[in-house]
């Protein structure tokens, strides 16, 4: 049984309103597994043909609305909220809510918040639908809550790229509800502040300062490699909600002036294999999703680093201003 609601009444009732004859899916990774089962549904109860996207998918900055173009009336994005894009076809958002019980996770997080008084509640877009729920049982708790929206992100939103829902709230300690550790590491970066994480698919409650603390390693190895770099790669994702050229430009004149050289790299999936034949550079500038540099940094034999990074190792930045890299779409 799926752990996951699809919502296939609003899909097709949004299929009959614009009379769609062809319907694209698009799944992120984890989700994929439905996709069969979805479009048999679909196709069973209202005749259209179905269009499975079967290239990887990161988010909604990662939509198929180009690859689809042409091809379907009627593009359904799964497990994501619609980002502030223009798209070339039709697309329909849906949020695919997770169904796991998440109080058990939230019971623990209690007692390792016991001495913070104001919290910062922050999840990622399954969870959105219990955030008032999850309000009303901190405040009978004790708690004070405070939530908002950030840039592009719904009220306690955030994503891997982007942690603007958390930016300026007075509060003593945040509280991340979902699984996996990049969301409350970017927290904790932005911030300063203790992070816990409630993670419902663990049933567990624990604290990132061990976690951030061997990432900022990690990260450090990686700058004082890239210092010693003389030509470097600026990779620009042609994914529409991924794609900076403009910092990329901006960036490749800031290594110039520094003596160095510097290469604009255009992409659309960014992979070790991808970089290889560039063996040439030394270093690589990752201006896509800013989790590549992170999460996947010990499959590259060169280090990658994020524009921010990039700062500190033209010392531009200091290493105690370290942040994680966000993308902004309103700016």
């Amino acid at each position: 049984m799926s752990n996951y609601q699809f919502n296939i009444k609003e899909i097709i009732d949004e299929i009959n309103k614009i009379n769609a004859q062809k319907v694209g899916l698009q799944f992120p990774e984890g989700l994929k597994i439905h996709a069969i089962s979805v479009a048999r549904q679909i196709e069973e109860e209202t005749g259209v043909t179905v269009f499975i996207s079967g290239d990887p998918c990161f988010g909604a900055c990662d939509v198929a609305d180009v690859t689809m173009k042409n091809m379907v009336d009627l593009l359904v994005h799964f497990g994501h909220t619609p980002l502030p894009l223009q798209y070339e076809v039709p697309v329909l958002f849906m949020d695919t809510q997770f169904k796991l019980d998440p109080y058990p996770a939230i019971e623990e997080a209690l007692d390792m918040l016991k001495d913070y008084k104001t919290i910062g509640l922050v999840t990622t877009t399954q969870h959105l639908h219990l955030i008032n729920e999850l309000i009303v049982l901190l405040e009978k708790n004790g708690k004070k809550v405070l939530i908002k929206e950030g840039d592009g992100t719904r009220k306690a939103q955030v994503l891997g790229c982007n942690f603007s829902a958390i930016e300026n709230l007075p509060v003593d300690v945040y509280l991340f509800v979902g699984s996996g550790n990049f969301h409350p590491l970017g927290i904790k970066l932005s911030t300063g502040k203790p992070v816990i994480i409630a993670d419902p698919y663990r049933n567990e409650a624990r604290n990132i300062d061990k976690f951030a603390d061997r990432i900022l390693r990690i990260r450090f190895a990686r700058i004082t490699k890239a210092r010693e770099a003389k030509r470097f790669g600026i990779v620009v994702s042609s994914k529409k909600g991924q794609q900076r050229m403009e910092l990329a430009v901006h960036l490749k004149k800031m290594i110039q002036k520094m003596g160095k050289e510097a290469y604009i790299i255009f992409l659309d999936h960014v992979s070790p294999d991808i970089l290889i034949p560039y063996r040439e550079l030394d270093a690589f500038i990752i201006t896509a999703c800013p989790r590549i540099a992170i999460d996947d940094a010990q499959m590259y034999k060169k280090p990658i680093i994020t524009p921010d990074e990039l700062l500190i190792v033209l010392d531009q930045k200091k290493w105690d201003e370290y942040k994680l890299d966000e993308i902004r779409y309103n700016d």
